[in-house]
């Protein structure tokens, strides 16, 4: 039927075989309405929500055409078993590209769009047999397919051989960058090969190191998750683990939880003292003290004293560590923060000084990467290049921004801090044998235990806790985080991980390095932007490149 965009007919049958049947059976939702909902706008159904929709669905289909908009819907479309879109399902299922497929394969896969999840081949293979057969009958009523093409394409059905897909390794890392693949892909026509910086090897050992540690400890310690970032000291992710198990759980707790991040937080207190003109040899005093009737207590319960300011941070030193922010001031200890890039909310209040802001791990490891690199902020980035169909030149996306803060001044003084931590503090048993810093991080009543830090190549973020928050049985950031982040550099450290490279963030892989594109600034900038070419239209002449 033509329509465009919406269609008044199927909505209106739609409206009366619900009101009929006194429940929702029947949708009058078009294609482009659905791409809306996969792609656009959430799924809530409020006025506002359904006026948008109308609005974008006129738009689309006077920008993209319905050519563009179906191809778009099939590559967006979840069909089952965690494949989205046609080309992973038709891997998925038969372990073919999808211009391989044959009738009775490309049948199967159209059928799975009304329930993919009951129908899928995998789950439901009889289920599946009869929902193709349904379309292949539609095929003949439309006269796309004879009667015989038909009955042949029924026969070839019971040739299929779906298998069960493999569990997909890096999958909070897809989740991850999915948002901004779809980015790239969407600004430009046709398909789009998207290149990431995750290395398989260390997403692997990522995923092993952290379930060995659950399985052997977690019950006993009352630890029920972990998470784990790994990265260059450009930012450039290579693991990332969210949880025990993805398939059980894919909430990602290495980007989306907010935790207290305890002493891990010291760092930027620290780092706040050297640029208000401290040295590490400068004396604080840790003994009890009170603010606004708020006693910080160190662990275990004894002061040390007058101590210096790097062993107060090598032990983690609570009382010594709030008394140097209050002589710092904590708007400083907020604005070291920020410059390193955590950009949360934080209340300038005495327990920031131990981490009560809470923070995510990626944000948390990111600054620590700052640290390793001397320059922040170092902002995240798994998509490493892409490639629009048709097109011979590829686009590097890399870093979000580029580090503009030097932080050169102090970098000595902070890795003298990180390493003490591993050689003769709170993150001993962090240590792999080989050069490493970092910080270890405790919570109020042991609810989160973080080990960050980084070797030569590598910036790791470990997290343990439990998602309702219940306190763990004695564990601090220095025991089962760092056990966990020390497993893990010394299996990624056997061997040289492929394509990384500590000066230029990831090998090219042989190739020559591509041009950068940075998608987000070029098509906020230009209407015309186009992502297949990085190029738009200016007012007079030929399109040119966007050096955004």
């Amino acid at each position: 039927m033509n329509h465009y965009g919406i269609d008044p007919q199927g909505i209106g049958r739609a409206l009366v075989r619900n009101f009929r049947a006194g429940s929702v059976v029947q949708g009058g939702s078009t294609i482009t309405q659905q791409l809306i909902k996969l792609q656009y706008l959430e799924s809530d159904r409020t006025l506002k929500r359904k006026i948008q929709e109308v609005v974008i669905a006129f738009w689309l289909e006077w920008k993209l055409g319905k050519q563009e908009i179906l191809t778009r819907y099939l590559n967006a479309a979840y069909l089952g078993s965690g494949a989205t879109g046609m080309p992973a399902a038709a891997r998925i299922y038969f372990n073919k590209e999808i211009g391989d497929l044959n009738v009775s394969e490309s049948a199967l896969l159209a059928g799975l769009l009304k329930a993919p999840s009951q129908l899928n081949p995998i789950d439901n293979f009889e289920g599946a047999r009869q929902r193709t057969a349904t379309v292949l009958a539609a095929m003949v009523d439309n006269g796309k397919l004879t009667p015989d093409e038909a009955a042949a394409a029924k026969a070839e059905f019971g040739k299929l051989r779906p298998t069960t897909p493999t569990p997909r390794s890096g999958s909070w890392f897809a989740d991850w960058i999915s948002p901004q693949a779809s980015e790239i892909a969407g600004a430009s026509p046709g398909s789009t090969t998207v290149r990431t910086t995750l290395v398989p090897r260390l997403q692997r050992l990522a995923e092993r190191v952290v379930t060995k540690a659950l399985d052997e400890d977690g019950k006993a310690l009352g630890a029920s998750q972990a998470a784990l970032v790994a990265m260059t000291p450009q930012g450039a992710v290579v693991a990332m683990v969210g949880g025990r198990d993805y398939k059980t759980s894919q909430f990602n707790r290495a980007v989306t939880a907010m935790r207290q991040p305890g002493s891990t937080f010291k760092l930027f207190v620290y780092y706040a003292a050297l640029k208000k003109g401290l040295t590490l040899s400068d004396r604080v005093l840790d003994a009890p003290i009170e603010i606004d009737g708020w006693s910080p207590e160190n662990s275990g319960g004894s002061y040390r004293g007058w101590v210096t300011l790097a062993e107060a941070f090598a032990r983690s030193l609570n009382a010594a560590t709030v008394a140097l922010a209050q002589e710092v001031g904590l708007d400083n200890v907020v604005a070291a923060a920020k410059e390193l890039g955590i950009d949360t909310a934080m209340a300038p209040t005495p327990s920031l000084a131990l981490g009560t802001s809470e923070v995510n791990l990626l944000d948390l490891t990111s600054a620590y990467a700052s640290v390793r690199l001397g320059k922040a902020p170092v902002e995240p980035w798994g998509i490493l290049d892409f490639q629009a169909a048709g097109q011979s030149q590829a686009f590097r996306v890399g870093e979000k921004t580029s580090p503009s803060i030097d932080l050169s001044p102090y970098q000595s003084d902070l890795l003298g801090l990180l390493q003490l931590v591993v050689e003769r503090g709170t993150g001993r048993d962090a240590d792999p044998g080989t050069f490493a810093a970092g910080k270890t991080g405790t919570s109020q009543n042991n609810r989160d235990a973080w080990f960050v830090g980084f070797t030569e190549p590598l910036v790791v973020g470990v997290w343990v806790g439990n998602d309702d928050d219940t306190p763990m049985k004695g564990v601090t950031g220095g025991s089962l985080p760092a056990r966990i982040w020390r497993d893990f550099i010394r299996a990624a450290m056997a061997e040289p991980a492929p394509g990384l490279d500590l000066d230029k963030g990831l090998a090219t892989g042989g190739r020559e390095p591509a041009p950068s594109c940075n998608i987000t600034a070029c098509s906020r900038s230009y209407r015309s932007f186009r992502a297949s070419d990085c190029t738009y239209q200016p007012f007079r002449g030929e399109r040119r490149l966007c050096e955004r």
